[in-house]
């Protein structure tokens, strides 16, 4: 497989990229809601000449590449929600749905999987499997992932590998980054209700004071970090909202914290729950309240398979020269690619997208969260030339 034979067809492709992709930010849906978007990635697929199979896992939408030659099958994904955030950008092409935004860039991979799909069309020739394109729904914490997979999106046919990738605004434009093992973090959330004894503010001592207790609780979470998890090791536990009391002068009786716990190890991620229902329990019976814990398992660790993660380094190299594919940091962010990484092999790689100088240098999840545009060829390049690689005649 020779990159130039059609590396630079995808620079010509800029602007059909840029047109693309701002289709889809204008018309922002969050999780289960992507109605207009998934209607509109049918329709874009039927162009192609794909016949789409839509309503998978709530809202997902999958289609299949066959190649001319048998072989194996390679999940390529994009998730497609946006989030509940009112847009403040400012842009020609900003969201018109109120409340709603394309603030982490899931319409860019959208685009870049379009593109690809585009492109290994017209490689069906060089293609020894099936290309299976998969635009999930509900990424940002609703289980989009979860959705599909049960309704079946890992068969017919069956997958063997998985890749995917994510718009970076952490990452200069130009670069992608590329790493083996765990890369983003296990994402769960925790809700912690404590009740006490209300009375008068001015006689504590008649009462139970649950605030005092949530103070007492939220110092001592801290501690399970920084005193019993391995310094080699990385965990986050924070805690994001406390509610409780009345008035001034009025001693709590209930108080409610939810809060999400991070972590990119499997034995620090299996403790959390533990750890976290023991501090609480303890804290809460020493100051003679009554504590409990809801743990909420979220994403586990997104894990890159050394074998895939080599495969994609080669292919990024050959795609776009070795002095622009970086080892990137790991990232304590979620997200649910991790599910189809457990049930098969795969890569998820980050493509820079970062340029202050175009005002895309927000971060995700930002009101004003912006792209350098110019970032999408390198991710298609990526995406192509790893398919081609994995689905070539040479493949294992």
């Amino acid at each position: 497989m020779v990159i130039a034979e059609w590396g630079e067809r995808v620079e010509t492709m800029t602007e059909d990229l840029a047109a693309t992709r701002r289709e889809f930010h204008r018309i922002p849906e969050i999780g289960f809601e992507e109605y207009e978007t998934s209607a509109l990635i049918a329709q874009k697929l039927r162009a192609l000449g794909l016949q789409p199979r839509t309503g998978i896992g709530g809202t997902g939408v999958v289609a299949l590449i066959e190649g001319a030659h048998p072989g194996k099958t390679l999940l390529m994904r994009a998730d497609m929600d946006g989030l509940p955030i009112e847009e403040r950008t400012g842009l020609p092409y900003a969201s018109t749905h109120p409340g709603r935004m394309h603030a982490c860039g899931h319409d860019t991979h959208v685009t870049m999987l379009l593109a690809a799909a585009q492109l290994l069309l017209e490689r069906r020739e060089d293609l020894h499997g099936c290309v299976k394109l998969v635009f999930q729904p509900a990424e940002e914490g609703l289980g989009g992932a979860r959705a599909m997979i049960e309704d079946g999106v890992l068969e017919n046919p069956h997958v063997d590998a998985a890749i995917g990738c994510h718009i970076w605004n952490d990452m200069p434009v130009g670069l992608v980054g590329v790493r083996e093992g765990p890369i983003m973090a296990a994402s769960d959330r925790i809700k912690i209700t404590i009740e006490g004894q209300g009375g008068h503010g001015a006689m504590p001592h008649h009462a139970v004071d649950a605030i005092a207790t949530a103070a007492q609780v939220v110092t001592t979470l801290q501690t399970i970090v920084s005193r019993r998890v391995s310094p080699l090791q990385a965990g986050v536990v924070t805690i994001g909202t406390i509610h409780g009391g009345y008035a001034s002068n009025i001693i709590a009786d209930r108080v409610e914290m939810q809060g999400t716990v991070r972590s990119f190890d499997e034995d620090v991620w299996e403790q959390m729950p533990i750890q976290i229902e023991q501090v609480v329990t303890g804290v809460c019976a020493a100051m003679g309240v009554r504590g409990t814990v809801e743990y909420h398992r979220g994403v586990p660790t997104t894990v890159n398979d050394s074998g895939m993660t080599k495969l994609v380094r080669e292919a990024a190299i050959e795609a776009l020269g070795e002095e622009r594919v970086v080892v990137p940091e790991q990232s304590t962010g979620g997200e649910d690619m991790s599910l189809f990484l457990r049930a098969a092999p795969g890569c998820f790689f980050y493509v820079g997208s970062q340029n202050p100088a175009k005002g895309a240098d927000k971060p995700h999840h930002h009101p004003e969260f912006e792209v350098d545009e110019d970032a999408m060829p390198n991710g298609v390049k990526v995406l192509v030339a790893s398919a081609l690689r994995y689905l070539g005649k040479t493949a294992d």
